[in-house]
C-alpha cells in the first residue's frame, strides 16, 4: 500500500527540541520517527516503527541462518530467578523493581540471562537435545541515572538477545563463532560500520567478551586499535609491564621535607629544586618517577561503602571506567559498583590518609612514614608499578614526601589493577604496534557466559554416559533501538536523514509539486506503478502544501530517492534525485518507473 502524506499520522518540525543534544536525536525527532514520553522514554511512530520492523527483520533473518529459534518473554519477572544468581542485589540502583498487590518483587527486565536458563531446563534433560540456540527481540529497562543522546542511552529499550547450550566448551566456542560471523553480517547488511574489539566480561561474567563498536565522536565507549590488528576497549586492554628491577643496591629511602606540594606538578618543581638529579642519575625529576595514590570510595550493591587506594604513576590518570571493569576481583561481592573520589568525611574516618601527602603502607619492621598499621585499606597498584621500581610518593605527613621508596622492598601490595588512562602511542599487548584510540558505540556484544548461570539455577543435562553435566552457555546482544539512532547518526546532512535503503521507510518518495490536476493524476500514476513492480512508496499527495515545503519534508524524512513531478511535466519530464549524493536527472515520465526500479535494485 502506498504511504500517502495527506493520511499519514506526522508531524514534521523546523526546530530542533530543546532537549536534544546530538545529530540522531534532533532529526529522528524533527523527521515524525519518534516523540519523547519521559526521560529516556520514546514512543515510536509509523515512520520510526517501519524503520525499526526493518532493522529487526535482517536481525531475525541471520539468526535464523544459524539456526536460532525465537521466543518471547514477559518483560514483568520474578525476583526469585535473579536472587539465585545474586543479580537481584548486584544489579543495585539500575533495574526498576516494584510490588505486586500481595507484595511480592517483581522486575522489569534489564535482560533475560535467569529466564532462558530456566525455560531450557524445564524442557530439555539430554546431550541429544543440544546443541540450541534461542533468541528474543524483546524490551528491556534499566534505570539510568542520566538517560541521554535519545534512543542511545534509554531507560527502555529494545534488544535482540540470544543463548547457546552445549555440553562442552568445544560446542560453546562454535556457538560463539557462529554468533560472531552473524553480527557481522548483520551489521553489513544495515550498513552500519563495526569494529569488533576486545572486552571484559563485568556483571556479566564469562571467560571470553568482544564489543561491536560503531566508531562515531559522539560515543561514549572508548577503544583502541593497533597497525598489526589488535583491537580492544579501553577497558579490556592489558598495559605492558615492565621488568623488574635489582634493588638489592638501591640507597635506602629518606623522607624530605616538601611544604605546600600536594598536586604531582608542586611536587615535580619541588623536587628539581631541593634534590635535583644529574643526567647521569635520569636527569630531571617528571611526573612519571612519582607514585600517585587515589584514594576512592567504592559503593557496593549491598549500600556499604569501601575505601580503596590505587598506587599509580603520577603522569597517569586514572581511569573510572578501567577500575569499574576491574575492581570486582578485590571485592567482595561481584557486580556492578558505584565509584567516585572519596571526600572529606571518608578521609576524616582514616586519618592515616594524609590529604596531598598520601603514600603506600610500609613492609619496614620499624615504619618510616608514620602511617599506622591499624589502617588496613585495600592497596591496589598499576602494573607499572614492579618490584624494584623507585618512587617519590607521598609521607602519609603534612608537607612531607619520600625518595626513592622501592617497591617490593619498602612497600607492598594487595592486588595489581589495570586502572589509569590508555594513551595514543602505547604499546599494544600483543606487540603489534602503538595504539591509537577511537570513540565508538557499542552495538553489539558477545560472551562466552561458561557455567555460571547454569549451575546457579542447577541447568543439567545427561551426558552420553548417561553421566550428569553442567550446560555451558553463551550470550549474544544486539542493541535495536540503538541499531536505529546509529544509522541516523551516521546517515545524515545538513537537510535531513539519509537512510541507506535496507532499512529507509520506503524505496522512492513521489512528490507532486505545483497546482493543477495533471500534476497529481501523473503522480498518483507513477506510484501506483512503482507500487506494482514491488516497490515500497511513499506519495506527498498533500493537495495545499507549498513545493518547498514539501521538497524540505522529503530532504529531512530520507527516503533515499526522491521522485518529483511539478513543472516539468509540461515537457514530459520527471526529476529523480539521489538523495545520497545530491544528484538529480530529468527523466522522460514514461521511462520513469524502470529508471527507479532499477536504481533501487542496483543497491
Amino acid at each position: 500500500m502506498v504511504i500517502r502524506l495527506s493520511q499519514l499520522f506526522l508531524r514534521t518540525l523546523r526546530e530542533d527540541p530543546a532537549d536534544a543534544e546530538v545529530a540522531s536525536h534532533k532529526l529522528l525527532v524533527r523527521a515524525g520517527y519518534i516523540r519523547r514520553a519521559a526521560p529516556g522514554i520514546y514512543t515510536w511512530l509509523p515512520l520510526g516503527l517501519s524503520v525499526l520492523r526493518k532493522v529487526e527483520e535482517i536481525i531475525r533473518q541471520e539468526m535464523s541462518a544459524i539456526g536460532g529459534q525465537e521466543v518471547h518473554f514477559p518483560a514483568l519477572l520474578p525476583k526469585e530467578p535473579y536472587e539465585a544468581t545474586n543479580r537481584w542485589t548486584e544489579y543495585g540502583e539500575g533495574i526498576f523493581r516494584l510490588k505486586d498487590r500481595k507484595e511480592a518483587d517483581y522486575l522489569l527486565a534489564p535482560t533475560h540471562e535467569e529466564v532462558f536458563t530456566l525455560l531450557v531446563k524445564d524442557l530439555y534433560s539430554s546431550y541429544k537435545d543440544l546443541p540450541l540456540s534461542l533468541y528474543q527481540i524483546q524490551t528491556k529497562y534499566r534505570d539510568e541515572a542520566r538517560p541521554r543522546a535519545g534512543l542511545l542511552r534509554g531507560r527502555e529499550f529494545i534488544m535482540k538477545d540470544s543463548y547457546s547450550f552445549d555440553v562442552d566448551d568445544e560446542g560453546l566456542d562454535a556457538s560463539y563463532a557462529a554468533h560472531r560471523e552473524a553480527y557481522l553480517k548483520i551489521f553489513a547488511r544495515l550498513g552500519l560500520e563495526v569494529v569488533p574489539v576486545a572486552a571484559t566480561a563485568g556483571a556479566m561474567g564469562g571467560s571470553k567478551s568482544e564489543e561491536f563498536l560503531h566508531p562515531t565522536d559522539i560515543g561514549e565507549d572508548t577503544f583502541v586499535r593497533s597497525p598489526g590488528g589488535y583491537a580492544a576497549n579501553v577497558e579490556a586492554v592489558t598495559t605492558v609491564v615492565p621488568e623488574e628491577i635489582d634493588f638489592s643496591n638501591a640507597p635506602p629511602a629518606h623522607v624530605r621535607n616538601t611544604p605546600n606540594t600536594p598536586t604531582i606538578e608542586t611536587l615535580v618543581e619541588a623536587s628539581n629544586q631541593i634534590a635535583p638529579r644529574s643526567e647521569a642519575d635520569g636527569g630531571a625529576w617528571t611526573a612519571a618517577d612519582t607514585l600517585k595514590n587515589v584514594v576512592l570510595a567504592v559503593t557496593l550493591p549491598t549500600g556499604e561503602r569501601q575505601i580503596v587506594v590505587l598506587g599509580v604513576p603520577g603522569d597517569r590518570a586514572v581511569d573510572l571506567k578501567r577500575v569499574e571493569a576491574n575492581i570486582g576481583a578485590f571485592l567482595p561481592i561481584a557486580g556492578e559498583v558505584v565509584l567516585e573520589a572519596a571526600g572529606e568525611e571518608d578521609l576524616r574516618k582514616h586519618p592515616g590518609l594524609v590529604k596531598g601527602y598520601i603514600g603506600p603502607g610500609l613492609t619496614l619492621d620499624e615504619p618510616l612514614l608514620g602511617l599506622e598499621g591499624s589502617t588496613k585499606l585495600l592497596y591496589l597498584v598499576d602494573p607499572r608499578v614492579v618490584s624494584g621500581t623507585a618512587w617519590i610518593t607521598g609521607a602519609n605527613l603534612p608537607g612531607k614526601h619520600v625518595y626513592g621508596l622501592v617497591a617490593g622492598r619498602d612497600f607492598g601490595w594487595d592486588g595489581v589493577i589495570e586502572c589509569t588512562e590508555v594513551r595514543a602511542g602505547d604499546e599494544a599487548p600483543d606487540g603489534s604496534g602503538p595504539l591509537e584510540t577511537a570513540r565508538g558505540i557499542e552495538m553489539g556484544h558477545i560472551f562466552q557466559l561458561g557455567r555460571k548461570y547454569a549451575e546457579a539455577l542447577d541447568l543439567k543435562v545427561l551426558d552420553q554416559n548417561g553421566k550428569q553435566v553442567v550446560v555451558t552457555m553463551g550470550s549474544y546482544g544486539v542493541g535495536v533501538t540503538r541499531a536505529v539512532a546509529a544509522l541516523a547518526e551516521s546517515n545524515h546532512d545538513e537537510k535531513g536523514l539519509v537512510w541507506p535503503r535496507a532499512v529507509a521507510p520506503a524505496d522512492i518518495h513521489v512528490v507532486a509539486v505545483g497546482r493543477g490536476d495533471e500534476i497529481f493524476q501523473t503522480a498518483e500514476k507513477l506510484a501506483l506503478e512503482l507500487e506494482a513492480a514491488g516497490l515500497d512508496v511513499m506519495y506527498d499527495d498533500r493537495p495545499k502544501v507549498s513545493p518547498g515545503v514539501k521538497f524540505g519534508d522529503a530532504e529531512l524524512i530520507g527516503v533515499p530517492t526522491i521522485l518529483a513531478v511539478g513543472k516539468g511535466l509540461v515537457d514530459g519530464i520527471v526529476e529523480i534525485k539521489d538523495r545520497r549524493s545530491g544528484n538529480a536527472e530529468n527523466v522522460p515520465v514514461e521511462k520513469a518507473v524502470d529508471y527507479v526500479v532499477n536504481a533501487v535494485r542496483s543497491r
